[in-house]
């Protein structure tokens, strides 16, 4: 199921895929790879032009506390570079793939992206599961999130044309797949 919010892309947003990888240009991947084996995984990012994706993790300690300064951990893995786990670089985290988390209430954060904080993201518990999930309300739909996707068509490396943010999840309401979609 298909939703469309239209919305206008503010100035930063084509921050997005600010320095992703300072690699040669690429044709865009047809099909992308799950991510595995991740413990603790919340979410992940992908987006042309390659594969590789940006993982959103929960920040817990071997005890499985949750960090409460920073509940989450963002980290790339390169799977155009053999599947290598890399930290994001300083203008990545600030400017494009980062979050930052603001302690609302015990076990409740909003999350904010660096690059577009347009739409509202809130870390906490499932009352279904118990685990931490990432939430955000689409088209008058909770999605517990599952995977971003930015379509981006041209541009250049600084500016990228990106077309679309594609939200892919579950409804908290019926759990069936849901997908929303914000048009720039």
């Amino acid at each position: 199921m298909y939703s469309h919010v239209n919305m206008s892309a503010p100035a930063f947003l084509l921050l997005f895929n600010l320095l992703s990888a300072l690699l040669p240009a690429q044709k865009p991947a047809t099909t992308f790879p799950v991510p595995s084996g991740v413990p603790n995984q919340l979410f992940y990012l992908q987006r042309d032009p390659n594969t590789n994706t940006v993982i959103y993790q929960l920040n817990v300690d071997r005890a499985g506390r949750l960090n409460e300064d920073e509940p989450v951990n963002v980290f790339w893995i390169r799977y155009d570079e053999h599947g290598e786990r890399k930290d994001l670089n300083f203008i990545q985290r600030k400017f494009a793939y980062g979050l930052t988390a603001e302690k609302l209430a015990a076990e409740k954060y909003e999350l904010k992206f660096a690059a577009y904080n347009k739409v509202r993201f809130f870390l906490l518990r499932s009352p279904v599961d118990k685990s931490f999930h990432v939430y955000t309300t689409l088209g008058g739909k909770q999605l517990q999130l599952e995977r971003v996707f930015l379509r981006i068509e041209g541009g250049t490396f600084w500016v990228p044309n990106v077309k679309y943010i594609e939200f892919k999840g579950l409804n908290t309401a019926t759990r069936e797949p849901l997908v929303e979609r914000i048009t720039l």
